[in-house]
């Protein structure tokens, strides 16, 4: 008879093979022994204390806070509409093409760019002068519109 034509690789191969099979006997074990089955209810609740945090024991009845359920807010708050004074800005037009009908105002009290269209304005406007408008959200942006001039 030959030689056994087993070399060193089959058997490392068996042998990890075999470890893991081991290992796989070893986890259903360990998840066996960790299983809820069987345990009372008592085991498998979990209580919330005041900090936020999960504990086993259940909170103290003597510091029981009553809450009324009108208080509790399920959504996002209503916003509340904004003043009028607060909608009418004042700025100066930075920039203005009349041809394509566009432009753009600095606002004088928040330095920022904001974009005009000609369907906004009230009146005819230029380069450099002093406007009062009100602003809408457009698609990109801010949009100013009702635009007059500052008198």
């Amino acid at each position: 008879m030959g030689r056994s034509q087993e070399s060193f690789s089959k058997k490392e191969r068996e042998k990890k093979k075999d470890k893991k099979k081991k290992d796989k006997m070893k986890r259903r074990e360990e998840v066996r022994e960790e299983s809820t089955k069987g345990k009372s209810l008592d085991d498998m609740l979990a209580y919330v204390d005041e900090d936020g945090n999960i504990t086993s024991t259940p909170p103290d009845p003597s510091k029981k806070k009553k809450i009324k359920a009108e208080s509790i807010e399920v959504s996002v708050p209503k916003k509340e509409a904004p003043d009028s004074s607060d909608l009418i800005r004042k700025g100066t037009v930075t920039f203005f093409n009349e041809s394509k009908g566009y432009g753009f105002i600095k606002d004088h009290e928040t330095q920022e760019s904001i974009f005009v269209h000609v369907n906004g304005l009230d009146e005819d406007v230029s380069e450099n002068d002093k406007v009062v408008f009100e602003t809408e959200m457009g698609q990109k942006g801010l949009n100013a519109v009702r635009v007059k001039l500052l008198k």
